[in-house]
């Protein structure tokens, strides 16, 4: 395989508006391959917003009435994956020829979860991975995923699979993915703290892997008046940084990070730099101990009813 360019969009969603947002994320992804991106990488909770400080009047035993209305209006901002928003993005995806992947809060009847979104080019929207485990908070709002949306894709530029935010703390992830064979490990996140690009060279280390990690660059004015935000309500404030970046596969920083504002990033990746990193160490491989360790991963789906 021959040298390509692949991009991390830094960008702002326009939480109340999906459609809005999903077209902002359109033109980026446009933009990114007009350079010559084969692979772009969104942030986490892109379309239908990460509602950064909000705790939807949750205090321990009770349930606020105006947390009970924040939620309406969040499942309300959400999307499904047969509307208007995923058409939007498949149809950049199908009109540039380029490999997305996108951070949505996805609508599944009352629940909602926080997913990645995978676009192939003519074949539109090809899968999904719904976030395993919400962090903190985050599990007041989103439901949790099961082992059926954890897939990769492979393409002729190399094998692509996502894992969303804190997921990236959890080994036995990170295991499966790299077992999977994923080369280019994409990391929508909405972690902007200066400990996550450390976490991301460990992991490009450890999975001797390219990493794209996509944060958004967002301020209070985007939230609007009726979010409720522990950081304050001066429009200027800045709620989530960025710190976007891409990384080679023994932890070089290739891009980024970035704190300046909205922005893509973008570099020249040489497929071959993965093979040369797994020479001294395959985690799933020859720097395997399968005598002392095994990892067991359920991929059956885990629906609450089940008809026979």
């Amino acid at each position: 395989m021959t040298p390509f360019k692949v991009a991390v969009v830094q960008m702002a969603s326009v939480p109340a508006d999906p459609l809005a947002t999903a077209g902002a994320a359109a033109n980026r992804l446009r933009e990114a391959a007009a350079e010559g991106a084969r692979l772009v990488v969104f942030p986490e909770a892109l379309i239908g917003g990460y509602p950064k400080g909000a705790s939807f009047g949750a205090p321990i035993g009770m349930r606020k009435p105006e947390g009970r209305a924040a939620f309406a209006r969040y499942h309300a901002a959400a999307i499904d994956l047969d509307g208007p928003e995923v058409a939007c993005l498949a149809e950049a995806a199908r009109d540039t020829g380029a490999f997305a992947v996108v951070g949505v809060i996805e609508r599944d009847g009352a629940t909602l979860y926080c997913s990645v979104l995978y676009f192939d080019g003519a074949k539109g929207l090809v899968g999904k991975h719904r976030k395993l485990m919400p962090t903190a908070a985050e599990r007041l709002i989103w439901g949790f995923g099961d082992g059926s949306t954890m897939p990769v894709f492979r393409t002729d530029f190399g094998t692509v699979g996502a894992v969303i935010c804190w997921e990236n703390y959890m080994p036995a992830l990170r295991m499966h993915m790299y077992h999977q064979g994923v080369t280019l490990y994409c990391a929508p996140t909405a972690d902007d703290r200066d400990t996550w690009l450390p976490t991301m060279q460990h992991i490009a280390m450890e999975g001797r892997t390219f990493v794209l990690t996509a944060c958004q660059y967002i301020t209070r004015a985007a939230f609007g008046p009726d979010h409720e935000s522990a950081l304050g309500d001066d429009p200027d404030r800045v709620m989530m940084r960025g710190g976007s970046a891409i990384l080679g596969p023994l932890g070089q920083v290739l891009a980024g990070p970035d704190f300046s504002g909205e922005t893509v990033l973008y570099a020249t990746l040489d497929p071959s730099e993965v093979m040369k990193a797994k020479y001294d160490f395959d985690v799933t491989g020859h720097y395997a101990r399968p005598d002392v360790f095994q990892l067991t991963v359920d991929t059956r789906a885990k629906p609450a009813v089940r008809e026979i």
